[in-house]
């Protein structure tokens, strides 16, 4: 991977009180930029457990595949988080054997699941963050409040700033909207 890469931590998942939504909520290890990836509910559970440090009866997915990568003596070596398209993060896993290193595609949410378990540290790249994080440092707190109703009017601070306000009300189809309108603003550029 030859981008440059920002080193995210995971602050918590997160379940939406109206729907059947859960976020993961990502922060910069070494900043304050934050990005919410909404997540599949057996995904929010699998990170939750091991957020929580919960051991289950029975090994989930991501507690098996943990297990296969140790028996076979493969490690889990960094998660990057390649893009952000349509709404949809994608991310890679890098793993090596000692002799071999190769990238696996996968979904971000199981990757992140799998990085918890290994210990592997998760990457996002710098375009990533540039169109799917925000900074509530950076952010007025008015700034999500009294904004033009069309989303395609609002600059992408603006926009940024209502993306942030969805979060935080944990309506997360919204936020995943305005992330979708600030991903195709950044592929025009």
């Amino acid at each position: 991977m030859t981008a440059h890469c920002v080193e995210l931590e995971v602050m918590c998942v997160t379940r939406s009180r109206m729907r059947e939504a859960y976020a993961l909520m990502l922060c910069e290890k070494d900043g304050t930029r934050r990005v919410p990836v909404v997540v599949g509910m057996a995904e929010a559970q699998s990170i939750a457990v091991r957020l929580e440090g919960i051991i289950p009866p029975r090994p989930l997915t991501h507690g098996l595949m943990s297990s296969v990568f140790h028996a076979f003596g493969i490690e889990l070596s960094k998660v990057t988080i390649t893009s952000f398209d349509n709404g949809v993060f994608s991310s890679v896993l890098t793993v090596t054997n000692g002799d071999v290193e190769t990238e696996l595609d996968s979904r971000t949410s199981d990757a992140i699941a799998l990085a918890l378990r290994t210990g592997a540290p998760i990457y996002a790249t710098e375009d990533v963050m540039s169109c799917a994080s925000y900074d509530p440092a950076h952010l007025e707190q008015n700034d999500a409040r009294d904004l033009p109703t069309k989303l395609e009017d609002m600059s992408d601070d603006r926009l940024k700033a209502r993306m942030q306000h969805h979060v935080e009300l944990e309506e997360y189809e919204q936020a995943a909207q305005i992330q979708k309108i600030l991903e195709s603003r950044r592929q025009e550029k």
